[in-house]
């Protein structure tokens, strides 16, 4: 029996809506309760709230395409200011019939610009006798826009006098947009994270048609166990079990086990699903170096990624103060005379001395130090004499501002800045090669 029904809409339509967007079944219904029939008015804003990658962008679409509901779907984050978001409305509904693109650019420079004109197109379209919806996708950046954008948006309705719902999908709260005079309030929606079971159902949908349904369904049980505990988004996770499944497979085509051998097939996967572990999210290597690198058995660390190469767009300069940084950090106070003079005399290894050694510094993590004790080492290892001028000092406040360094404390204190280093051991080495 389908989960879907409304009366307005085919149920053929319903049935096919219910297999593009599963496990999202209850809030499709409520919108669809919410939408009612296209020619009845629908509530004037709704406000959808979820997390990263749970479906809230690809159900509206889906659900807006499938049951051919006139709207415009409009990135806020794309269209950045009042002007081209307004102007990305009005250029998208005067093409909304036929799917063309518009001949002539649409200016529009104020709110009231944008009823009038909004109005207008809706006349020239022919839409006044069905619902017309607004999905703003990324809403939060509304607050960063002018103070009367976001009010207007959710009593749009009222503005126009004509049958008009806004929508709009946000990964925040909606106590976050409350305006502080208060405001038309939307009827608000949660997308919850897919569950194991439900990412089980969604990965599972995809398999090759040249392997059986439960081989894949198996692989994606293998996968979901290792990667969920760290990782939940649906997308890196649709991205991994496309990466890796082609090992997976390999003692299948060898012919050295079948589709229900798990336990070799699981056997042949688990080093390569830890090594997949070291790039969740980083996307440091690309899907070809990747597989270069399964087919190689080489180490992930054999790849230089994005992080390994960040160096390279700091200034010469900097690199040496960041590398000042880290001995400083890690380095105990006492040890800068034995480290950064040439002279400094015989060195007594007490019992002290090796007592405290023993631990590893990198294990306490990075200690603070003085700004006069991070330029004391700069000019040690720096071959050249730099002079203390502005530019250093302005580059120093860039690798604060870049978070390769952090200020501890407050800036007026009298006895001058602390710093701390924040980078790993791995990207110090690879400034210093």
């Amino acid at each position: 029996m389908p989960n879907l029904e409304h009366p307005a809409y085919p149920a053929a339509d319903l049935l096919h809506l219910e297999g593009l967007v599963p496990c999202r079944e209850s809030q499709v219904s409520t919108l669809l309760s919410l939408f009612g029939e296209r020619q009845q008015f629908s509530f004037p804003s709704i406000f959808i709230y979820g997390h990263t990658s749970s479906g809230k962008t690809y159900v509206m679409k889906t659900l807006l395409t499938t049951l051919q509901l006139p709207h415009v779907f409009v990135n806020c984050v794309e269209y950045f200011t009042s002007r081209l978001l307004l102007e990305e409305i009005l250029s998208q509904l005067q093409s909304c019939p036929s799917g063309t693109e518009q001949a002539s650019p649409v200016r529009c420079d104020t709110l009231n610009d944008f009823v009038r004109l909004f109005k207008q197109a809706l006349a020239s379209q022919e839409l006044q006798d069905q619902t017309f919806y607004i999905v703003l996708d990324r809403a939060e950046q509304l607050r960063e826009m002018e103070a009367n954008i976001l009010p207007a948006f959710l009593r749009l309705q009222e503005l126009t006098d004509r049958n008009v719902t806004v929508i709009l999908l946000s990964e925040i709260v909606w106590e976050l947009f409350r305006p502080n005079m208060g405001c038309f309030e939307p009827f608000t929606m949660y997308f919850p994270d897919y569950s194991i079971g439900h990412l089980q159902k969604i990965l599972s949908q995809n398999h090759p048609p040249e392997y059986s349904a439960d081989f894949y369904a198996a692989y994606i049980n293998i996968l979901l166990g290792v990667f969920y505990m760290v990782c939940r988004d649906l997308k890196e996770l649709r991205h991994l079990a496309a990466l890796n499944f082609a090992k997976y497979c390999e003692p299948v085509v060898r012919g050295e086990a079948n589709e229900r051998d798990t336990r070799k097939l699981w056997k042949n996967i688990e080093p390569h699903l830890k090594k997949a572990m070291q790039t969740v999210y980083l996307r440091e290597i690309s899907s070809s170096q990747w597989e270069r690198l399964q087919h190689d058995g080489g180490e992930p660390g054999q790849l230089k990624g994005l992080s390994a190469h960040t160096h390279v767009e700091l200034p010469y300069y900097s690199k040496f103060l960041l590398i000042a940084a880290y001995l400083a950090s890690y380095n105990p106070v006492r040890t800068d005379k034995r480290f950064f003079l040439k002279h400094h005399g015989k060195i007594r290894k007490t019992n002290f001395m090796k007592k405290h050694e023993k631990t590893s510094n990198h294990l306490l993590g990075p200690k603070p130090f003085p700004l006069d004790r991070l330029l004391a080492i700069l000019y040690s290892i720096v071959d050249n004499r730099v002079a203390p001028t502005a530019n250093i000092f302005s580059q120093i406040t860039s690798l604060v501002t870049l978070q390769l360094l952090s200020m501890v404390g407050q800036n007026d204190q009298l006895d001058g800045p602390r710093y701390k280093c924040t980078v790993s051991l791995d990207f110090i080495r690879a400034i210093a090669r």
